[in-house]
């Protein structure tokens, strides 16, 4: 995980997880619609996940 990632994550949530599949992009842009700080710790939490 990359400094550029994680501000990019907490600045714009979804664009941060855009290389881990429309899943990911969608449960991030969820909750990011629902507050931002959930999505923020969604987009940390996948980006944080080993491929």
């Amino acid at each position: 995980m990359s400094v550029f990632r994680v501000i990019l994550a907490i600045i714009f949530p979804p664009l941060a997880v855009y290389d881990r599949g429309c899943g990911s992009i969608l449960i991030v842009l969820i909750l990011t619609c629902l507050a931002w700080i959930p999505g923020v710790l969604g987009a940390l939490i996948i980006l944080n996940k080993n491929n």
